[in-house]
């Protein structure tokens, strides 16, 4: 779902990362936020993260947090940020269960009985389209459901949506993150667990999660957003959610996206801004111009040499970051950027 007054839209790839003279929460009336990564790590705020959401909010901008786990209800989720010092209620929460819920409702009957392989976010968000949870495959659903379930989901469930779908029940699923991160590392997240049911069974499921468009359907259906600013920490669900969506996007450097992968960072992975932290909504973004030899930004001038990326000058690491993307994107047009840019970013300390 496409929105009008953006600056910057998606529609073509990007070449460089964009400026903004205004600070970006005056930009945009909506800030669909990522959690895991972006608003908290562990369960604990990530830096910056608390004051620089209060000032956005202050300022009119309307806070929303878009997460792929279907785990927890959006009661629960809320009552997480609002612990951490985040004022939130239920209705700025959106999950992959309520997109995958609508997306059910869609093709079933009200009252209709739905498989649940998953959590009580999952539950919660049936109940509310009007359908009927149910845990065996003998139960008659209508269609299987599989989200994010915890590390204590039983291995049976994923046999009962074997079962169901084997008889030709059609199969749903929040989303497809192969991770999920928590406070030890990096655990397997709803893909993974799809992968499992897939192999059994040779189905595909209709999914709904970021970066696909029902998701950022019911985002937008949920909150109104006209001129929304997606912002996130992965190029793959985040930002490829928004480049689907027609809307911009910030990529914060506080999670699992590191300078290698932005540099190689294909059409649809590329984001609109670059910045540090959720302190980067508060600012204007500095231009990346074009000079004689590649691009310049702030104290930095980036160039390809050879089969390499250099960078040359002084100053904010971000800044020659954002320089060095510029070159890379050029350079790679609809593909992948090539070229090594490893000795580059060392310079930088990234």
């Amino acid at each position: 779902m496409s929105q009008t007054g953006n600056p910057g839209g998606n529609q073509r790839p990007r070449t460089r990362p964009a400026g903004s003279e205004r600070a970006l929460s005056e930009s945009y009336d909506t800030a669909l936020l990522d959690l895991d990564g972006v608003v908290y790590a562990g369960g604990k705020a990530i830096a910056h993260a608390v004051e620089s959401l209060a000032t956005a909010r202050s300022g009119g901008m309307h806070l929303a947090y878009v997460t792929n786990n279907a785990l927890r209800t959006p009661d629960a989720v809320a009552g997480h940020l609002t612990e951490l010092g985040i004022p939130t209620g239920p209705s700025d929460v959106i999950t992959s269960a309520q997109a995958v819920a609508r997306l059910v409702s869609e093709q079933v009957p009200v009252g209709a009985r739905v498989l649940v392989v998953g959590g009580e976010g999952l539950r919660v968000a049936l109940r509310e389209r009007g359908l009927e949870p149910v845990e065996s495959a003998d139960d008659d659903p209508v269609a299987v459901v599989q989200g994010y379930g915890g590390p204590e989901l039983a291995w049976g469930r994923f046999a009962e949506a074997c079962y169901a779908i084997a008889r030709g029940v059609p199969w749903f699923a929040s989303n497809t993150d192969l991770t999920i991160p928590s406070g030890r590392g990096i655990a397997p997240g709803n893909g993974a667990a799809v992968e499992v049911v897939r192999i059994a069974t040779g189905a595909e499921p209709q999914v709904a999660g970021k970066p696909l468009p029902p998701m950022h359907r019911e985002t937008i259906l949920r909150t109104g957003a006209e001129r929304a600013l997606v912002v996130g920490d992965r190029l793959d669900t985040d930002i490829e959610g928004a480049f689907n969506g027609g809307v911009d996007s910030l990529l914060v450097l506080t999670g699992v996206t590191d300078g290698a992968q932005l540099l190689a960072a294909r059409p649809e992975h590329r984001p609109t801004y670059v910045d540090a932290d959720l302190r980067g909504m508060l600012t204007g973004q500095p231009e990346v111009a074009p000079v004689d030899e590649g691009f310049a930004c702030g104290g930095w001038v980036a160039a390809a040499r050879g089969d390499a990326l250099v960078i040359e000058g002084e100053g904010e690491a971000l800044d020659g970051l954002r320089a060095l993307c510029a070159v890379a994107w050029t350079a790679a047009g609809d593909g992948v950027c090539a070229l090594d840019g490893g000795k580059a970013l060392a310079r930088l300390g990234l």
